[in-house]
């Protein structure tokens, strides 16, 4: 089995019951491996001399009822190549565990505190699991946003001494999946990019672009100065003839939000999510 050295933190958002993880390493797709997470019970990174199965069987443990420090204690006890492996885990109550075996590359460690835990081998230092920790507490907002925020602190605090190579971010929700009967919330993973961390940022935006909430002051009508925008935007993009009237104006709106996948902002016809309009007028 490949190390998997990285960094990653693990937490949970009491407001929202949402629990998380976010990743990155010098190691081809590591989303693949690291993150794991279900809503209403825990969420878990396993790496280092990465156990696979920690994953689901962390999770099961947790479903059962154990605490993240029960649940820890009861894979790596069984576990012969323990001192080989590294473990963050957070349950659905904000109690956090973390291990880092004593076989694990330097430098190796974590830092848990209530709703997180932060941990990472193969590091430039102490500094990078610190610096995620402090920023976590120290940020509020969505849990995907203070982890994204939390995993860029550590890059900056030194990272993974080797380099940077892919990034992942796991959220679940209760209903929080697309079409609400999952719980995934946010999986997104970069598999190999020299900025894995930016990039990731970015795709969160994307994935904020399509599928966040529309604000009830961000629904505008679509007329005066908003129709003359919208025509002229689809005009332009080749949905809509010049000069033509509101019904084949809002014929070839609803076939632009279906073709670019933006199902979850749209509105009773006649109105527009002010989102959408501005990623009409900047497409090209």
């Amino acid at each position: 089995m490949r190390t998997v050295a990285t960094f990653s933190i693990v937490a949970f958002d009491p407001e929202t019951g949402s629990l998380g993880v976010a990743v990155q390493s010098k190691f081809l797709a590591v989303g693949a491996v690291v993150p794991w997470a279900r809503a209403g019970v825990g969420a878990v990174a396993t790496q280092a001399l990465a156990n696979y199965n920690y994953g689901p069987r962390c999770l099961e443990l947790l479903r059962e009822g154990m605490t993240a420090a029960e649940t820890v204690e009861t894979l790596v006890s069984a576990d012969e190549e323990r001192e080989h492996r590294q473990l963050g885990v957070v349950d659905a109550a904000g109690r956090a565990a973390t291990f880092t075996g004593d076989e694990c590359f330097e430098w190796a460690g974590g830092v848990a505190g209530e709703n997180y835990a932060a941990q990472g081998n193969i590091l430039v230092g102490r500094e990078t699991v610190v610096a995620m920790a402090q920023t976590f507490q120290e940020i509020t907002g969505e849990l995907a946003g203070r982890l994204l925020v939390a995993l860029d602190a550590g890059q900056a605090a030194g990272g993974d001494s080797r380099g940077k190579q892919s990034a992942a971010l796991l959220v679940v929700r209760e209903g929080g999946g697309y079409g609400g009967d999952n719980d995934r919330l946010l999986d997104l993973r970069v598999d190999d990019h020299l900025e894995p961390i930016r990039e990731l940022i970015r795709l969160r935006g994307l994935h904020t672009l399509y599928f966040g909430e529309t604000r009830p002051e961000d629904v505008v009508a679509v007329n005066g100065e908003v129709r003359r925008e919208v025509a002229d935007s689809l005009e332009r993009l080749g949905y809509l003839e010049k000069d033509a009237d509101d019904e084949s104006l809002l014929d070839a709106l609803s076939a632009f939000i279906r073709t670019e996948n933006f199902e979850e902002r749209e509105q009773e016809r006649g109105y527009l999510d002010r989102a959408v309009l501005e990623f009409m007028q900047e497409k090209r």
